[in-house]
């Protein structure tokens, strides 16, 4: 749980800066693919986290645009990066303008339970890194290179001369 909206804003900047990369890497081509039928596509994962940042925060009060459409995944990962990358602005502005430290406490109903603002947010990040590791092996599949999250990826120690773990 966060105690500090700085707190927040540099973990918050850091890990939507990663899934940023994530969605920047995407093509059209690739939003269709996914593990097997019936589960979610990369767009539709990709649409999924842009989206559920206004979503999930909504229900604590904060006021900030909406992405349009979140029912339905587009057709351009462009428009999926830019819908996140708007998205986690006005989040992030609207967090440090219209709550102070202590709101990071206030209890809100979402979901069932009562959280804290805080824990709401340290979910909300938790949430985003589960649905990254599901599209970095997406998109594995679909033939993309997968962008540098908490180390170096396999095609950077290659591009460094080292061999990677099997």
């Amino acid at each position: 749980m966060f105690k500090t909206l700085s707190e927040f804003a540099d973990s918050w900047k850091n890990e939507s800066a990663s899934t940023q990369r994530i969605l920047d890497a995407l093509t059209d081509s690739s939003l269709q693919q996914k593990i097997a039928p019936d589960y979610r596509s990369l767009g539709q994962l990709g649409w999924h986290i842009a989206t559920c940042i206004h979503e999930m925060l909504s229900r604590t009060g904060l006021e900030f645009p909406a992405p349009e459409g979140e029912e339905q995944a587009p057709s351009s990962a462009a428009v999926i990066a830019d819908t996140y990358r708007r998205a986690s602005a006005a989040m992030l502005e609207a967090v440090q303008t219209q709550w102070t430290d202590a709101d990071l406490f206030t209890r809100v109903n979402l979901y069932g339970e009562e959280w804290p603002n805080g824990l709401t947010l340290r979910i909300l990040i938790q949430h985003e890194v589960h649905h990254r590791g599901q599209m970095t092996v997406l998109m594995r599949q679909a033939g993309l290179r997968v962008p540098d999250i908490y180390g170096p990826t396999r095609e950077d120690w290659i591009e460094q001369g080292m061999v990677p773990l099997v």
